[in-house]
């Protein structure tokens, strides 16, 4: 691999698997400084990559809307192959793994390098490269990403893992001028919610202790239940509709945050917020908080942790309500 190679990596989404793979872009900065790096990435997320220095082109790509119908598609398909193949690639990196992680890869005229067949998230997907590495399945989705990288293009990646991104300097008009917290109590599944009460006990125990509860929402239900919430704990702000860059904003300015099993929570603990994870259905061995000390899971499949838990470990954090 020549000294400054012109990258492109393909991780599409999820919110939280984009984040994941912020790291590697850290990593062949620096031990590649003069490489050139571009990312493919699902289009409601390409505001992330895009918060990395490292980076140079964000591409957004429309998979998932593309699939809801192929056919009537095909001609912003066939657009988005062509633009891939003009672009003067080196190599093309897919840390996803899946195959339609693998068939865009295919698109970009350069040597396509992958997981192996054992290790790859779809093993098929393997069958697309041309050089594949076996990377450990019982790493964490971001030592994984990171090894990948470093398998391919020659280096050790070593050390904690750096995200690379800051919060965005915007201003938010609605946020309150004192210090907050956030509470990200939404999530894709309704078995990975934490329960009310939960929520509403916290929240007074942070208004107690000086700090306003902010509650996040994406949904109409999500928004439902912000204001329900909002309603039972004192001073609570339930915000507005948000973008990723607001998003990244609000978590970065607050003084903590705790959520659930959420892309934003993982998006707070890449901003080096002091960050609690909920876990209720899903184990954070391999795919939870990532991000050093100020990052902690609690919890775990069917074991929800309570909220004195929660409270001792933002204690730990340096926040005591």
């Amino acid at each position: 691999m020549q000294n400054a190679p012109h990258i492109v990596l393909i991780k599409t989404s999820s919110l939280g698997d984009v984040l994941h793979n912020l790291p590697v872009v850290t990593d062949i900065r620096k031990h590649l400084p003069d490489a050139r790096i571009d990312w493919v990435v699902e289009e409601s997320f390409a505001a992330l990559p895009a918060l990395h220095p490292g980076v140079g082109h964000v591409i957004p790509v429309a998979m998932r809307r593309w699939r809801k119908s192929w056919w009537r598609s095909r001609s912003e398909i066939q657009a988005f192959c062509r633009k891939l193949q003009t672009r003067p690639y080196d190599l093309a990196l897919d840390t996803q793994g899946l195959l339609k992680s693998a068939l865009i890869t295919r698109c970009v005229r350069a040597e396509h390098c992958g997981h192996a067949w054992g290790s790859a998230r779809e093993p098929l997907a393997s069958l697309f490269y041309d050089r594949t590495c076996a990377i450990a399945e019982d790493l964490h989705a971001v030592e994984r990403n990171r090894q990948l990288a470093a398998s391919v293009l020659g280096y050790t990646a070593d050390g904690a893992p750096d995200y690379g991104i800051r919060t965005p300097d915007l201003v938010l008009p609605w946020l309150p001028d004192t210090p907050y917290a956030v509470l990200l109590h939404a999530t894709s599944r309704d078995d990975k919610l934490w329960d009310e009460q939960n929520w509403i006990t916290l929240g007074k125990r942070l208004h107690s202790s000086g700090l306003r509860a902010v509650l996040p929402w994406g949904s109409e239900k999500e928004k439902a239940r912000s204001e329900r919430l909002c309603a039972a704990i004192p001073s609570a702000v339930c915000a507005p509709r948000m973008n990723l860059n607001e998003a990244a904003a609000l978590l970065g300015k607050a003084r903590t945050v705790i959520g659930v099993d959420t892309g934003l929570s993982h998006l707070a603990a890449a901003l080096d917020v002091p960050t609690v994870g909920i876990y209720t259905a899903t184990d954070p061995g391999l795919t939870g908080l990532y991000a050093g000390s100020r990052a902690v899971n609690l919890g775990g499949k069917h074991a929800p942790p309570t909220v004195n838990a929660v409270i001792e470990k933002l204690a730990n954090l340096g926040v005591h309500v």
